[in-house]
Protein backbone atom coordinates (compact mmCIF):
# COMPACT_ATOMS: atom_id res chain seq x y z
CA UNK A 1 0.00 0.00 0.00
CA UNK A 2 1.23 3.21 -0.42
CA UNK A 3 1.35 6.24 1.56
CA UNK A 4 -0.81 9.06 1.08
CA UNK A 5 0.48 12.91 1.13
CA UNK A 6 0.64 13.80 5.41
CA UNK A 7 1.12 17.40 4.99
CA UNK A 8 -1.23 19.55 7.28
CA UNK A 9 -2.08 21.74 4.71
CA UNK A 10 -5.14 21.33 2.02
CA UNK A 11 -4.77 20.68 -1.33
CA UNK A 12 -6.12 24.09 -2.65
CA UNK A 13 -3.24 25.81 -0.73
CA UNK A 14 -0.47 27.71 -2.30
CA UNK A 15 1.43 29.16 0.58
CA UNK A 16 0.84 30.10 4.02
CA UNK A 17 2.13 32.93 6.06
CA UNK A 18 3.14 31.05 9.44
CA UNK A 19 4.63 33.62 10.83
CA UNK A 20 1.33 35.66 10.52
CA UNK A 21 -0.77 34.17 13.60
CA UNK A 22 2.30 34.21 15.55
CA UNK A 23 3.12 37.82 15.60
CA UNK A 24 -0.38 39.14 15.14
CA UNK A 25 -3.36 39.23 16.95
CA UNK A 26 -6.14 38.15 13.45
CA UNK A 27 -9.11 40.38 14.06
CA UNK A 28 -11.04 40.03 10.51
CA UNK A 29 -10.11 38.23 8.06
CA UNK A 30 -10.98 38.85 3.70
CA UNK A 31 -10.57 37.57 0.67
CA UNK A 32 -9.88 39.13 -2.60
CA UNK A 33 -8.57 37.64 -5.72
CA UNK A 34 -5.17 38.99 -7.46
CA UNK A 35 -3.93 40.68 -10.74
CA UNK A 36 -1.40 38.05 -11.95
CA UNK A 37 0.88 37.59 -15.06
CA UNK A 38 0.79 34.07 -17.15
CA UNK A 39 4.61 33.99 -15.91
CA UNK A 40 3.11 34.38 -12.16
CA UNK A 41 0.40 32.04 -12.77
CA UNK A 42 2.95 29.20 -13.60
CA UNK A 43 5.20 29.66 -10.76
CA UNK A 44 2.50 29.63 -8.03
CA UNK A 45 1.99 26.01 -9.82
CA UNK A 46 4.90 25.23 -8.99
CA UNK A 47 4.50 26.35 -5.62
CA UNK A 48 7.02 29.33 -5.93
CA UNK A 49 6.17 31.73 -3.65
CA UNK A 50 7.26 33.64 -0.84
CA UNK A 51 4.65 35.64 1.73
CA UNK A 52 6.80 36.07 4.89
CA UNK A 53 7.49 39.45 4.89
CA UNK A 54 5.05 40.60 2.65
CA UNK A 55 1.93 43.25 3.71
CA UNK A 56 -0.71 45.21 2.06
CA UNK A 57 -0.80 48.72 1.06
CA UNK A 58 -3.88 51.17 0.73
CA UNK A 59 -3.77 54.15 -1.30
CA UNK A 60 -5.74 55.83 -3.69
CA UNK A 61 -8.83 53.55 -2.97
CA UNK A 62 -6.88 50.54 -3.95
CA UNK A 63 -5.38 47.12 -2.13
CA UNK A 64 -1.85 46.40 -3.28
CA UNK A 65 0.25 43.38 -2.40
CA UNK A 66 3.70 44.67 -1.36
CA UNK A 67 6.91 42.19 -0.98
CA UNK A 68 5.42 39.31 -1.84
CA UNK A 69 8.32 37.24 -3.81
CA UNK A 70 7.17 35.05 -6.84
CA UNK A 71 10.12 33.37 -8.54
CA UNK A 72 9.95 33.49 -12.36
CA UNK A 73 10.61 29.86 -13.54
CA UNK A 74 13.63 29.01 -16.26
CA UNK A 75 11.20 28.21 -18.29
CA UNK A 76 9.27 31.52 -18.67
CA UNK A 77 9.57 32.96 -21.86
CA UNK A 78 12.75 34.99 -22.98
CA UNK A 79 10.20 38.39 -24.57
CA UNK A 80 9.17 39.66 -21.32
CA UNK A 81 11.38 40.80 -17.86
CA UNK A 82 9.83 39.31 -15.07
CA UNK A 83 9.85 41.34 -11.72
CA UNK A 84 9.92 39.08 -9.03
CA UNK A 85 8.94 41.27 -5.52
CA UNK A 86 6.55 44.01 -8.26
CA UNK A 87 3.38 45.06 -7.01
CA UNK A 88 -0.01 43.38 -7.16
CA UNK A 89 -2.88 44.58 -7.24
CA UNK A 90 -5.75 43.10 -4.67
CA UNK A 91 -9.35 42.64 -6.28
CA UNK A 92 -11.93 44.06 -3.91
CA UNK A 93 -15.22 45.50 -3.36
CA UNK A 94 -14.88 49.25 -2.89
CA UNK A 95 -17.05 48.77 -0.29
CA UNK A 96 -14.38 46.55 1.33
CA UNK A 97 -11.48 48.34 0.54
CA UNK A 98 -13.04 51.62 1.94
CA UNK A 99 -13.58 49.52 5.71
CA UNK A 100 -10.35 48.36 5.64
CA UNK A 101 -9.07 52.18 5.30
CA UNK A 102 -11.59 53.31 7.90
CA UNK A 103 -10.17 49.82 10.02
CA UNK A 104 -6.28 50.80 9.53
CA UNK A 105 -6.56 54.89 10.03
CA UNK A 106 -8.56 55.08 13.19
CA UNK A 107 -8.09 51.50 15.17
CA UNK A 108 -4.49 51.27 14.19
CA UNK A 109 -4.83 48.01 13.03
CA UNK A 110 -2.41 46.27 10.08
CA UNK A 111 -3.16 44.34 6.61
CA UNK A 112 -1.17 41.25 6.36
CA UNK A 113 -1.30 38.61 3.71
CA UNK A 114 -2.50 34.54 5.54
CA UNK A 115 -2.20 32.51 2.74
CA UNK A 116 -2.55 31.77 -1.22
CA UNK A 117 -4.53 29.18 -2.47
CA UNK A 118 -6.86 28.37 -5.26
CA UNK A 119 -10.68 28.87 -5.72
CA UNK A 120 -12.15 27.83 -8.32
CA UNK A 121 -9.81 27.76 -10.67
CA UNK A 122 -8.68 31.13 -9.26
CA UNK A 123 -5.70 32.80 -7.28
CA UNK A 124 -7.17 33.85 -4.20
CA UNK A 125 -5.05 35.86 -1.31
CA UNK A 126 -6.44 35.27 2.61
CA UNK A 127 -5.88 38.61 4.31
CA UNK A 128 -6.47 39.96 7.58
CA UNK A 129 -7.01 42.71 9.83
CA UNK A 130 -4.39 42.40 12.59
CA UNK A 131 -2.87 44.58 15.74
CA UNK A 132 0.68 43.29 16.60
CA UNK A 133 1.34 41.01 19.69
CA UNK A 134 3.97 42.17 22.05
CA UNK A 135 6.86 39.97 23.84
CA UNK A 136 5.31 38.65 26.30
CA UNK A 137 2.01 37.74 24.25
CA UNK A 138 4.47 35.72 21.84
CA UNK A 139 5.90 33.50 24.71
CA UNK A 140 2.15 32.82 25.98
CA UNK A 141 0.76 31.50 22.61
CA UNK A 142 4.18 29.31 22.74
CA UNK A 143 3.65 27.99 26.18
CA UNK A 144 -0.11 27.44 25.11
CA UNK A 145 1.49 25.57 22.16
CA UNK A 146 3.99 23.45 23.82
CA UNK A 147 1.21 22.39 26.35
CA UNK A 148 -1.01 21.46 23.56
CA UNK A 149 1.40 19.47 22.41
CA UNK A 150 2.51 17.74 25.40
CA UNK A 151 -0.79 16.79 26.41
CA UNK A 152 -1.68 15.13 23.34
CA UNK A 153 1.67 12.86 23.59
CA UNK A 154 0.50 12.17 27.38
CA UNK A 155 -3.13 10.87 25.71
CA UNK A 156 -1.29 9.16 22.98
CA UNK A 157 0.72 7.39 25.63
CA UNK A 158 -2.29 6.34 27.64
CA UNK A 159 -3.97 4.49 25.23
Amino acid sequence: MAKGNKSKTPANIIVQNKKARFEYFIEQEFEAGLALEGWEIKSLRQHKIQLNESYILLKNNEAWLFGALITPLISTSTHLIADPLRLRKLLMHRREIDRLIGAVDQKGLTLIPLNLHWARGKVKLSLALAKGKKLHDKRATEKDREWNRDKQRVMKLTR
